[in-house]
């Protein structure tokens, strides 16, 4: 039973986390659009993108790629900005860009 209630606690906490990382992301972001396959495209003020994945992880997309809105719109990606994308969600982490 003890061990039953901390993989609630667990599973919540990691729930919460994952909920609240991108924070960091999204307030840099101008625009964010989910897409079908739970992941969100991040646009930012300089007109370049990023891609988070359903699990919150950055992701690199191939020049090209094209993505599916929750909606069946078609975009395809030009650029992508996985390296600030990344530390933005870090920072939405509680880490500083300095470690």
């Amino acid at each position: 039973m003890l061990m039953r209630n901390l993989l609630i606690v667990v599973a919540m906490s990691t729930v919460a986390t994952c909920a609240y990382s991108d924070d960091a992301a999204r307030a840099a972001a101008q625009k964010t659009i989910e897409l079908k396959n739970g992941s969100t495209l991040f646009i930012f003020k300089d007109g370049k993108a990023a891609v988070q994945d359903k699990y919150g992880r950055a992701v690199r997309m191939k020049k090209g790629a094209v993505m599916e809105t929750k909606d069946g719109e078609k975009l395809m990606i030009q650029a992508g900005e996985v390296m600030r994308l990344d530390s933005l969600i870090k920072e939405g982490h509680g880490h500083s860009s300095n470690q």
